[in-house]
């Protein structure tokens, strides 16, 4: 008989921890070894629990959030497959969750029987996304030149929240003069004249929260 796979879940908020792990628990294929409220702390206890898959969520509150718990769990000797299940999906999100190393990347939608089978999928190694998720990532591909990069992103969602140029230059430790000729090229790709319609609409493709 094949071993369960050992899964870690790791969430801020216990109500999902808890309906995580009564749900995966009710498959025999399945182990539950562990739970975790932050990224720290499933960084601590992956050593301990030798978790196969780890189910991880991208905004834990205080501390390091999922996408460089991802990182630092991938630089383990021993490293666990990471899956993020997020109810994020922007394309800011999904680049960090993958470039830091996650194998997948579901959203908090998904049925129950869709997580098992992505579980199931990533302790393979195999890549598994959300359909919507790889909408995007297809889309970026497939126009290169008119995607925006990860600094451009950055400065973009700073924008959203309201920050001045000053702000984002300290923030970023970059110039005020970067942080104009950054924005001159978000406006171009988003076909957009001002700071409010920017964020308005990188929201709306889903390119910031």
């Amino acid at each position: 008989m094949t071993d369960p796979i050992r899964v870690m879940i790791v969430d801020d908020h216990p109500v999902v921890r808890a309906g995580l792990r009564a749900t995966l628990s009710g498959d025999p294929s399945l182990e539950v070894v562990g739970v975790a409220s932050s990224g720290a702390e499933a960084v601590a206890a992956a050593g301990n629990t030798c978790p196969d898959v780890v189910l991880m969520d991208l905004n834990l509150g205080r501390g390091i959030d999922g996408a460089e718990a991802t990182r630092q769990l991938a630089a383990l000797r021993h490293p666990p497959r990471v899956l993020v299940l997020t109810a994020y999906e922007s394309e800011a999100d999904i680049l960090r969750a993958i470039e830091a190393g996650a194998t997948g990347y579901l959203l908090k939608d998904a049925e129950p029987a869709e997580l098992v089978a992505a579980i199931h999928t990533a302790a393979t190694g195999e890549t598994v996304l959300a359909p919507s998720v790889a909408t995007r990532l297809v889309s970026r591909v497939r126009a290169p030149q008119r995607a925006l990069t990860r600094r451009e992103t950055q400065i973009l969602q700073k924008v959203a929240e309201g920050a001045a140029n000053s702000t984002i230059a300290k923030d970023l430790f970059i110039t005020e003069a970067t942080v104009k000729s950054h924005l001159v090229q978000v406006f171009a790709k988003l076909g957009v004249d001002s700071r409010t319609a920017a964020a308005a609409e990188g929201r709306r493709r889903g390119l910031i929260r």
